[in-house]
């Protein structure tokens, strides 16, 4: 009876089997369709505010405006003391800056922790780790007493100086997996034909290491990009302030907040994340995707 069924299953066309999971797959995908909506809803309506009138931003939930207003737009850009320009200008310096050092230091520390020999490695990788577990609001007075007296209070340095001192220790740990992942034969062939250590990081290990530091580079623009406590921190004057800064200006506890500007500007914020992301995204998958795996 079992080998007279199987062998009616094996008989059936694969035509009987997909029709039999079509209706299956019909509603496996209107869910996911309605769950991607219902994410997608909060930035849609973000950006439908935008271009409506003022009177009415909150008076209706629709995503179709009445009619279209780009005075917004207008408003934000030059509403204030300070060109919004301005402040995406800040924004993009300190983050080009935050990327570059975190690429440079960190891979470079990640390669010293992951192919060269040195007294007391493990224990330096391990304090390493554990500064993950250290919550940024416990180091932040002293790190700020520190920047005072320095001097940099009110500047892009305490944003910008540690990332070149390899302060990350997230993309240390996954920049370690990923070397070590890379054959050492690799190192020792090049060592044979005299080349230093510092010519196999230069012209081995960076080739080779491509996916995994654009996954450092995508987060660490997106996570400087979208920073609000640091620049509140650190920057005072508005002539120094980043984007998210600038957005906060417009809501005003104490008088009338230009939620038209808000929204307008939050919409263009958005812009230069998106595109990075979507100019990377092939890199960003396989470096996560690879990250501590033998290849």
């Amino acid at each position: 009876m079992t080998e007279t069924t199987a062998s009616v299953t094996a008989a059936r066309p694969p035509s009987d089997i997909t029709k039999r999971s079509l209706p299956a797959s019909l509603v496996v995908h209107a869910l996911l369709i309605a769950a991607s909506l219902l994410m997608l809803y909060p930035l849609l309506w973000m950006v439908s505010a935008s271009v409506r009138p003022e009177n009415e931003i909150f008076s209706s939930t629709s995503l179709i405006p009445s009619s279209i207003d780009l005075s917004s737009y207008v408003r934000g850009w030059t509403g204030l003391d300070v060109s919004f320009g301005r402040f995406f200008w800040n924004s993009l310096v300190i983050s080009v800056l935050v990327v570059t050092g975190n690429v440079i230091a960190c891979s470079l520390t990640a390669y010293a922790f992951a192919r060269l020999r040195f007294a007391g490695r493990n224990f330096w990788f391990a304090i390493m780790l554990g500064t993950l577990m250290i919550p940024y609001h416990v180091t932040l007075i002293p790190q700020y007493v520190l920047f005072l007296d320095l001097g940099w209070v009110n500047t892009i340095l305490p944003l910008v100086v540690p990332k070149f001192l390899a302060s990350d220790a997230f993309f240390i740990f996954l920049m370690v997996q990923f070397f070590r992942g890379i054959p050492r034969e690799l190192d020792e062939a090049a060592m044979m034909d005299g080349c230093s250590a510092w010519r196999i990081y230069w012209k081995i290990m960076l080739p080779l290491s491509l996916p995994v530091l654009a996954t450092a580079a995508i987060f660490s623009f997106i996570w400087t990009w979208d920073d609000f406590f640091g620049p509140l921190i650190y920057l005072n004057d508005m002539n120094t302030y980043t984007i998210q800064l600038g957005l906060r200006t417009f809501v005003d506890s104490t008088s009338a907040s230009d939620w038209g500007g808000l929204f307008a500007m939050s919409t263009l914020t958005l812009v230069p994340v998106f595109f990075f992301f979507l100019f990377f995204q092939r890199l960003l998958i396989e470096g996560i995707a690879t990250t501590g795996m033998k290849r």
